[in-house]
């Protein structure tokens, strides 16, 4: 199957699904206390306003997420079809009102970006950003991820997450996504996508984004 039409499939099938699940748009019932306890232990890694953290490893910005993207994370770190010893212990006890919270939690917050990718490549990375590779039938990471690269829906904010991060899951594709194949899920549409990037392109693109707000 072509790329392009893999992407409007998918983007078929997440929107399809959204709409099931408008009706569950209310806010989270978890107690303030509750919900407190658990972002400042998401603090440790992801930082104190859910900027990232560059440590050992490049930990995601979680600030401005998208709510429904990162509950389907948290949701596939529980069910293994994302592999994290990590996010498993801490995922596995989170009920679906507090994983929900925590979604919510995120999106509202809006640090500055972190920054420090090399912005050298950024000029490329926006290109590709907005226009694609069509030599590899590799559609603009726009059409999905929003001009603005704030993501929508079921797509993930890609605006202030950390170069290296970005780096790290694309050029490691099948290690990081989707490893439940008898199970797939929204991430399947990066597949292909992934493998037809360069490593060059990946960091373009992820230094590009990784400075905007």
């Amino acid at each position: 199957m072509r790329i392009t039409s893999l992407v409007m499939t998918a983007a078929f099938v997440i929107g399809v699904s959204a709409a099931a699940r408008a009706e569950d748009k209310g806010k989270s019932d978890v107690s303030p206390a509750e919900l407190k306890a658990k972002t400042d232990y998401c603090k440790t890694c992801h930082g104190v306003s859910g900027q990232g953290f560059r440590g050992s490893f490049p930990m995601p910005r979680l600030a401005g997420q998208q709510p429904e993207y990162l509950q389907n994370q948290l949701q596939a770190f529980i069910e293994r079809r994302r592999t994290n010893p990590v996010m498993f212990n801490v995922a596995h006890v989170l009920s679906p009102a507090m994983l929900k919270g925590l979604a919510e939690h995120f999106r509202d917050l809006n640090p500055k970006p972190l920054g420090g990718g090399p912005r050298e490549f950024a000029a490329a990375g926006k290109k590709i950003y907005e226009e694609g590779v069509p030599s590899a039938e590799v559609p603009p990471c726009a059409s999905c991820h929003g001009n603005d690269a704030k993501g929508a829906d079921a797509f993930p904010r890609l605006a202030g997450q950390l170069n290296d991060y970005i780096f790290r899951k694309l050029t490691n594709w099948d290690k990081e996504r989707g490893q439940d194949k008898a199970n797939p899920d929204s991430s399947a549409i990066m597949q292909p996508i992934a493998h037809q990037l360069t490593e060059a392109q990946i960091k373009a693109v992820a230094a590009y984004v990784s400075d905007l707000e």
